[in-house]
């Protein structure tokens, strides 16, 4: 059965920092290329940041780019965001997602966790 299961989220005051992390299970995770996505109320998912399978690769959006970081440990089957200096902008529900490698192999999301930057 394939889990991609999002933790961390929760409420930081604006220039505070959060750690997210995404545990995956029932595929083979060094196949995969990891990402996380946020969305706004009211808006469609845009993209944070990935990282590719060995994990030596990272890309991130503009808008993170500085102050989160993303990484992972295929041992663990996990991947991480690391987000600092965080602003009420940055409120959204962010989601872990996989994405296969293969040629024609299935992606999978997770559920999401809410990120509130408030005061």
């Amino acid at each position: 059965q394939v889990q991609v299961v999002e933790s961390g989220g929760g409420l930081v005051q604006p220039g505070g920092s959060l750690r997210l992390s995404c545990e995956a299970s029932g595929f083979t995770f060094s196949d995969y290329a990891m990402s996380w996505y946020r969305q706004f109320p009211g808006k469609d998912r845009e993209w944070v940041a990935s990282i590719f399978s060995r994990g030596r690769i990272t890309n991130y959006a503009p808008s993170v780019e500085g102050r989160f970081t993303i990484s992972r440990d295929n041992a663990m089957n996990m991947i991480w965001l690391q987000m600092t200096s965080l602003k009420p902008e940055d409120t959204a529900v962010y989601y872990c997602y996989a994405q296969s490698i293969v040629r024609g192999g299935p992606d999978y999301w997770g559920q999401g966790t809410q990120v509130t930057v408030s005061s």
